[in-house]
């Protein structure tokens, strides 16, 4: 029965399949198909039928129906069910939080429950609001506390450790309320971008604290270890809510964080209040959790429900006869049969999450493939009739999965937290205390083919790298047909597109077509945050969703957005404002055609003298410290060797002929800002935090002793260089930022 359905997989999805999902042997060697890992999934998912009364002949049908959604590309499922379903490890979820107590005792535990998560391919979510705040003194010890920051960078050390043994990288959410006594430190915690780098930060704001800047007044900062008003010397300390807000937008701007969530919104609705306080969310914020909860998630492929060919009484002005909404239908009660399943065959990493996770049975289904859908039906993002489709969207999800919800609970029994939610006075009973969320969805939306999440595409254009080292283009698939069909197809269009982030200025694409593939770049701010308040109207949880902003937009611009997704009715909001951070990846193939850009040639490389002088210095990297001697003639550098010490003979070869060819380019008068541009932050498999960043490879060393003896220093703009930003560790390829994560489009690598 498993052969009727055709699995229809790009060269891109394959290799992410691959390289993270699919069975391997001891030896790395791939001995499972796609085909089968999806069989794997749906078998074991639909074992827990039997638990309900299922024979052998329903559970079949309704594993064959699992399959089917989820070959046919209509549903994925988070990428730790798509991993270990059916596997011995066995943990199935992606949300987890966590609560941190005021004690040494309670943090390292914490600590410890989070290694176990992402050892399982997890990621987790905290709140260090009740920490005291730092210098308050500690009757135990007699000593004063070190306060929020100091254990966040201990808990980032941890997860640095654990990411490399484990099955992905582990990702982490830190939260402060922005009333706790030292939220001006961790708003700038993430200052030096090398700092602190496996977290996600986000300030948890109330709304009594945006009414006070609004009105431009002082609010108090609250001790949680007292419980009172912060005192210092005395006196209860205040402080000035614009001010403070402003400094939040600052960073944001400088850097891209800290997001904000909103924490009573959150709490407000929450479904299991009043017996339950959220506090903090999972890494990428889409999924507001109490502690100890966890969230399996998954996500419909929307742009594969689109009746082909659109109707011939269609209109842009009424999208709704364009979806097929009988068989979305379909697949959404599916995909809630299915998530509700998860939870009973999941392998949870502590008890305490077990419990926690039963008790409310919290499922997360939500949609990819958005932007997909809209250029199906020739719908522009920002277009009026777009943000209401989403809005039409979302509703039609949330009553579709709430009612089917229901009808699981008439057979398996309401959540057993029932009387402590919301519903309690329902007559209708729920299975799931929650049954939408909007997650990211970087590494399954590769595999499905589809576009990320409600974002708008990235990019219409791409270098992909391939497995032997060679570099394809890669074109958006929808927007190849509309070329081919409107005749202005090229391998030369698709180069130039690729060193853009936008269509906007070319002519030889028609209006109409550069209407309809519009990217991050194309969208205003406020249509951003538009389209996250109309598909948050309809979603328990969350939504995750980046916006995207210039790079000349300015600390106005992102007050402004900030200030519209709470008056919209966002949960929360992540900017990112195109190349803020000193580390991003120049996404653009322009930006690496510039760096490549010929410089002024001599006829013959520069015979060495008998005798130089130069200087030797240590640095620590992920295969052991390096000894780099830079040796001078007329003040530059001229030639470069380096030693590592106890490594193996290809790792010192390695080095060796590095540095031969950076000292023939200083040798041939290559300026050494070249040098380095070339070699920072070169990704490698064991970077390592060192000299006060991030020592990346045995390249991107040596570029940074170079840079520190004879470049800027800083590789700021003195020197004309922007560092490539989080350069994939796996493919070396440019990663985008969308929805609070960096991802490879190139081999799927996450940064969640």
């Amino acid at each position: 029965m498993w052969q009727d359905t055709d699995i229809k997989l790009s060269d891109n999805s394959l290799a992410v399949l691959k390289r993270r999902y699919l069975m391997k042997d001891n030896e790395g060697r791939v001995i499972e198909s796609p085909r089968e890992m999806f069989i794997r999934v749906a078998k074991f998912i639909a074992e827990a039928d039997r638990g309900y009364g299922s024979d052998d002949t329903q559970t079949d049908k309704t594993a064959q129906g699992f399959f089917e959604m989820m070959a046919r590309l209509e549903f994925m499922p988070n990428s730790p069910t798509l991993m270990n379903a059916g596997r011995p490890l066995g943990q199935l979820s992606a949300c987890f939080v966590l609560p941190v107590g005021d004690s040494m005792e309670e943090i390292f535990e914490t600590n410890k429950n989070a290694a176990l998560i992402h050892k399982s391919g997890g990621g987790t979510g905290f709140s260090f609001s009740n920490l005291r705040p730092k210098n308050s003194v500690v009757a135990s010890t007699s000593g004063v506390a070190s306060g929020p920051v100091s254990f966040m960078k201990v808990y980032n050390s941890s997860t640095e450790a654990v990411k490399q043994g484990g099955t992905r990288r582990g990702a982490n959410m830190g939260i402060l309320r922005v009333d706790h006594p030292d939220i001006l430190e961790f708003i700038s915690c993430k200052d030096d971008t090398a700092e602190i780098t496996n977290f996600n930060i986000s300030v948890a704001i109330t709304d009594a604290f945006m009414e006070a800047v609004k009105e431009e007044k002082m609010y108090p900062l609250y001790n949680p270890h007292t419980k009172k008003t912060h005192v210092v010397d005395g006196r209860e300390v205040h402080l000035n809510a614009k001010k403070v807000f402003d400094n939040i937008v600052e960073h944001a701007w400088a850097t891209g964080e800290p997001g904000i969530i909103f924490i009573d919104r959150m709490n407000q609705l929450n479904p299991t209040a009043p017996s339950e306080i959220i506090e903090s969310t999972n890494p990428c914020g889409e999924q507001p959790l109490p502690p100890f909860d966890s969230c399996n998630l998954g996500s419909i492929n929307l742009g594969l429900f689109i009746k082909e060919p659109l109707p011939d009484d269609y209109t842009l002005t009424d999208p709704d006869n364009g979806i097929d909404w009988e068989r979305l239908g379909t697949v959404i009660r599916k995909a809630v049969h299915f998530l509700d399943n998860v939870i009973d065959q999941n392998k949870y990493p502590i008890e305490e999450i077990e419990k926690q996770t039963r008790k409310n049975r919290r499922i997360g289904l939500g949609v990819m493939g958005w932007a997909d859908m809209l250029v199906k039906l020739g719908l522009p993002y920002n277009r009026e009739e777009a943000f209401k489709l989403g809005e039409k969207i979302m509703a039609f999800i949330q009553t579709e999965a709430k009612n089917h919800s229901s009808e699981l609970a008439k057979t398996r029994g309401k959540f057993p937290n029932w009387e402590g939610s919301v519903y309690k006075d329902q007559e209708v009973a729920m299975r799931n205390a929650t049954v939408t969320t909007i997650a990211p969805t970087g590494t399954i939306s590769i595999i499905a083919g589809c576009s990320s999440g409600i974002e708008p595409y990235y990019s219409i254009a791409f270098e992909r790298n391939v497995m032997d080292g060679t570099r394809l283009m890669e074109i958006n698939p929808l927007f190849r047909k509309a070329a081919k069909k409107g005749g202005f197809y090229s391998d030369e269009l698709v180069e130039k597109i690729a060193r853009k982030n936008t269509l906007a200025s070319f002519k030889e694409i028609p209006d109409e077509i550069k209407a309809v593939f519009l990217t991050a770049a194309d969208i205003k701010p406020a249509e951003h945050i538009r389209m996250q308040a109309e598909f948050q109207k309809n979603c328990d949880s969350s939504v995750s969703k980046t916006i995207n902003l210039p790079e000349t937009a300015t600390v106005e611009d992102v007050f402004e957005a900030y200030m519209l997704a709470f008056d919209t009715g966002c949960k929360g909001v992540t900017i990112y404002r195109d190349n803020s951070r000193p580390d991003q990846v120049l996404a653009a193939v322009k930006a690496k055609k510039a760096a490549e850009a010929p410089v002024e040639k001599k006829e013959k490389v520069e015979k060495r003298p008998t005798l130089l002088t130069g200087i030797t210095e240590k640095i620590r990297t992920g295969y052991g410290n390096l000894y780099v001697t830079v040796n001078v003639k007329d003040g530059k550098p001229f030639e470069v060797f380096a030693h590592i010490g106890k490594s193996g003979y290809s790792t010192m070869a390695d080095s060796e002929a590095i540095c031969r060819l950076i000292s023939l380019a200083l040798r041939s008068h290559i300026p050494v800002e070249q040098v380095i541009r070339q070699l920072r932050g070169i990704g490698g498999s064991s970077p390592v935090f060192a000299e006060g960043g991030k020592v990346s490879s045995i390249p991107d060393a040596i570029a940074q002793v170079l840079d520190r003896h004879f470049g800027t220093g800083k590789n700021g703009p003195e020197s004309g260089y922007r560092q490539p930003a989080e350069i994939c560790p796996e493919c070396a390829g440019a990663m985008n930022f969308d929805a609070g994560c960096f991802s490879c489009p190139s081999c799927g690598f996450s940064t969640c």
